[in-house]
């Protein structure tokens, strides 16, 4: 069991971009109370993951100052530190495929004395391949500032969690609305930002009232690498821009450091993990717990899927996993998650020998689409708060065994929303369908079905081959 010392916090964010965005399969039952209803259970299930509070530790900030001062430590300790982060940034449609690559680097540079951080993104315009694996030749780098930051408004749209970092709801001047999720593991950072855009029942002209939803038009996926800092001189850039991650260089690193080209097998999300957990909400502040096992309800990480239709994903190479709402919609928090598995099992024999696997997860809740309602008539509408951040978690995770009592393939069915079966079971089934006298109104009785033996194998082995009949 983890050390009093090692506490999580819980932090809620959310932050989605909107953009007019015409939706011909948003459907009116979307917003039936018994899709809501369904939405509200199905968006987090029950949890009965170990957890143990630690949240008396005298680090755990009491006032606003305490609280900015630790989240500008952490803002510092894990985005904010000499280097840039330099990746290919990958856009995604709502159907999951690529649109657009940008290679790009995000600079966040800290003062000399740490009480100020510049915030920067280096766009490589054009480049010409060094004989470096890594470099480019070009100088054709452009910058783009962004913000300065300070303890006094770095929490206006950041919010951290250990390793982990979420950014928003930010609304943006074209009106979308983002919501972005980082994680740091070593010299490496995985970053996604999703963009949500207004959408009205099918029938409902767009525009023609306020929007009913949020739908997911966009997310972008950057996996990143620190470097060293890029010259603002042009004439010292040459070969000094090292870019984004490559499977050349990855060949040589030592643990500790993830590896974005290796593959990951699916059945590798599927084990016992331990570790610290770090949350954040704005009744409850910041909390730390630990780990001791992940109950399977909250082994979210598992289900690539999702717990429910409503929710986005994606799985990538590398092992990252994004998940976020299709649609948000107001009185419903949606979750916006980002899982990752930036090491596996050390090699015997190798450099890697004796490490563990580590697994790393970020989930953000967001609401959207609140109504703010006029002082005057309690009836009317004058338009929508703000979008809001919920709740902040970061768990930081290592492998301590692999799982017991269930084959992986048990465990996958019951992600799927099937319960557990034995051959008692399927001998109760059979009965029922041998002796099943199916009736419609105005027609006869039916006789028996007949199931021969090879069917009978089949719904020992699996009594859902029942439904066949």
């Amino acid at each position: 069991m983890a050390s009093s010392n090692n506490w999580l916090f819980i932090a809620s964010l959310t932050a989605t971009y909107l953009h007019y965005f015409t939706c011909d399969a948003f459907s009116l039952s979307l917003f039936s109370p018994q899709r809501l209803l369904t939405a509200k259970i199905a968006s987090r299930p029950i949890s009965l993951t170990q957890l143990h509070s630690t949240n008396q530790s005298p680090d755990a900030p009491k006032t606003p100052e305490e609280d900015a001062t630790l989240q500008w430590d952490l803002f510092t300790r894990y985005h904010a530190v000499d280097g840039e982060w330099w990746g290919t940034w990958t856009s995604y449609d709502y159907m999951g495929d690529v649109t657009d690559t940008t290679i790009a680097g995000v600079s966040l540079q800290p003062s000399s004395d740490s009480s100020t951080v510049i915030h920067s993104h280096r766009i490589l315009a054009a480049s010409t391949q060094s004989d470096c694996n890594t470099c480019f030749s070009s100088s054709e780098v452009k910058t783009l500032p962004i913000a300065t930051y300070d303890k006094s408004n770095l929490g206006k749209r950041h919010r951290c969690a250990a390793a982990g970092m979420v950014v928003g709801p930010s609304l943006m001047r074209s009106g979308s609305m983002s919501t972005e999720l980082s994680l740091r593991h070593g010299d490496g950072r995985v970053r996604v930002t999703f963009v949500h855009g207004p959408v009205w029942e099918r029938g409902v002209e767009p525009g023609s009232c306020p929007p009913q939803g949020l739908k997911l038009f966009r997310a972008m996926v950057s996996k990143e690498r620190l470097r060293p800092c890029t010259p603002d001189d042009k004439s010292a850039v040459e070969g000094q821009i090292q870019g984004p991650p490559t499977a050349e260089e990855e060949q040589d690193l030592m643990a500790g450091s993830p590896r974005f080209f290796r593959g990951v097998p699916p059945f590798n999300w599927h084990a016992k993990w331990a570790g610290t957990s770090w949350t954040w909400g704005p009744q409850t502040g910041d909390r730390g717990w630990a780990i001791e096992e992940i109950d399977e309800a909250d082994a979210w990480h598992g289900r690539p899927m999702g717990d429910s239709s409503s929710v986005w994903s994606l799985r990538l190479p590398g092992g990252v996993l994004i998940q976020c709402p299709r649609v948000v919609i107001g009185g419903v928090s949606g979750l916006c998650r980002l899982a990752w598995l930036p090491e596996d099992d050390g090699e015997i024999g190798t450099i890697t020998d004796g490490n563990k696997a580590k697994l790393l997860r970020v989930e953000a809740s967001v609401m959207a689409l609140e109504p703010m309602i006029s002082d005057d008539d309690e009836d009317m509408m004058v338009g929508f708060h703000p979008p809001s951040l919920g709740s902040l978690r970061c768990d930081m995770l290592e492998k301590v065994g692999e799982l017991e009592g269930a084959t992986l393939e048990e465990r996958e069915q019951k992600a799927e929303g099937y319960s557990e079966y034995d051959e008692a079971t399927a001998g109760e089934i059979i009965e029922r369908v041998e002796t099943a006298k199916p009736t419609a109104e105005g027609t006869p009785t039916q006789s028996p079905m007949i199931v021969d033996e090879k069917m009978k194998a089949k719904i020992k082995a699996d009594p859902r081959n029942a439904l066949d009949f």
